[in-house]
């Protein structure tokens, strides 16, 4: 990949650089997300191979069950507190950035939104992305 997607935290203590394109970009509603983020819901960038993502600094990480049961383990800095990335126990592989933690947050392109049904009146979606009621399967 010729123009790789990097970022990290607000005071540059993690830093990572994606050399493959992502697999998914969403908003996700879910209650989880709605706390973590301090609004209506989360922006992410998924990647399909974690070897892929280059990381440099040391996060601190805590593990959160989501819907299915599976944990997911959310890294964040421990200096600024920043969230920068997550994985998932049950896909070893995958990587999700935080979209708001991009060094360009322009080359977020969302296609879907999850857990739309939990989704609040004051926090819209654009009209023309994809809702799914929880996480779509497949």
């Amino acid at each position: 990949m010729s123009n790789p997607y990097t970022g990290g935290c607000a005071c540059s203590a993690i830093r990572y650089e994606a050399a493959s394109e992502p697999i998914f970009q969403n908003h996700c509603q879910c209650r989880d997300c709605q706390r973590r983020s301090g609004t209506g819901h989360g922006s992410y960038l998924t990647f399909p191979s974690r070897a892929d993502v280059k990381i440099a600094g040391t996060a601190s990480h805590w593990r959160a069950a989501g819907d299915s049961g599976n944990q997911k383990v959310h890294s964040f800095c421990p200096t600024c507190g920043t969230p920068v990335y997550l994985t998932f126990a049950a896909m070893p592989d995958l990587c999700a950035v935080h979209a708001a933690s991009l060094d360009d947050p322009g080359r977020f392109s969302p296609a879907v939104v999850t857990y739309g049904s939990r989704g609040l009146a004051w926090d819209a979606m654009a009209s023309g992305l994809q809702t799914f009621d929880t996480m779509p399967t497949g």
